[in-house]
């Protein structure tokens, strides 16, 4: 019996792990979408960038707020508005305070620099944040599969396949937030890429932890994806949509366009994919 036990457990940690590989992929396809930009300049970056505060604007609620919301409902304990707000204002107080130390950071390292000092703390707060964002995704694929121990039926094995397929497609314009303002930034087209596709390697590694440990995971998922919302959130407001407004003579409604943009297309993937 525990030698079944055992083999099915393998079984659902090594499904989890393939989803999870998978949800990274889809992320390094849509860093990929760097190597169209020539130069980090002009009016098409601009919107692009706000594109890419649309979508973590987006899957703040559509990915992340919504579904804590709803798993914190099904679960006995704290309210769940109790949960979503917590877990909201720790994962944006979490942001602030990093923002902080690397602001701290960056003054003592490059106090005669000014600029790239800058762009280094732009940059990092940037990939930190959708970081932070992947890894309760990557938990949520983890305890979807996890769920499927014991024998499962074919609805319930297409049930997690659905949770992560809709997370996969989610990341293509994830995987875009982070490597196009990357280069906005200057960067290479190969280290907004890498640096892009980075971002989501944290999903399998969550994934698997997620189907080990389903029971406990599974409570503190709603507070995981509320926190990660509120980090999202904060970066969205204070870095992107402000750096996308600047430089906008010629097209002034660029950036906000953009940021409608990807607001759209995250909300429209989100309510599509369930």
């Amino acid at each position: 019996m525990l030698y079944t036990r055992g083999c099915e457990m393998d079984h659902v940690i090594l499904m989890a792990l393939v989803a999870t590989l998978g949800t990274w992929s889809v992320t390094a396809l849509g860093a990929a979408t760097v190597v169209f930009f020539r130069t980090p300049e002009g009016k098409t970056l601009n919107l692009m960038l706000g594109f890419s505060a649309g979508v973590m604007v987006a899957a703040s609620f559509w990915s992340l707020l919504q579904p804590a919301i709803e798993r914190a409902e099904a679960m006995d304990g704290m309210p769940a508005f109790l949960v979503a707000t917590g877990g909201f204002l720790c994962g944006a107080g979490f942001m602030w305070g990093s923002d902080r130390i690397v602001s701290r950071a960056r003054g003592r390292a490059d106090s005669a620099q000014g600029e790239p000092g800058d762009r280094l703390h732009r940059i990092v707060m940037l990939v930190l944040s959708i970081t932070l964002h992947n890894i309760p995704e990557g938990l949520a694929v983890g305890v979807a599969f996890g769920t499927l121990r014991g024998g499962a039926s074919m609805e319930e094995l297409m049930g997690a396949v659905t949770v992560a397929v809709g997370i996969g497609l989610q990341n293509f314009p994830e995987g875009a937030a982070v490597s196009i303002p990357l280069r906005r930034e200057g960067y290479s087209r190969r280290k907004g890429f890498l640096l892009g596709q980075a971002s989501g390697m944290v999903e399998p590694v969550a994934g698997v932890i997620g189907a080990l440990l389903v029971v406990y995971m599974e409570t503190i998922l709603p507070f995981a994806l509320s926190f990660a919302a509120g980090a999202m959130v904060l970066v969205a407001v204070h870095e992107l949509i402000p750096e996308c407004q600047r430089n906008q003579e010629k097209a002034p409604y660029s950036a906000t366009m953009g940021i409608i943009l990807g607001f759209a297309v995250m909300m429209l993937l989100d309510v599509m994919l369930g």
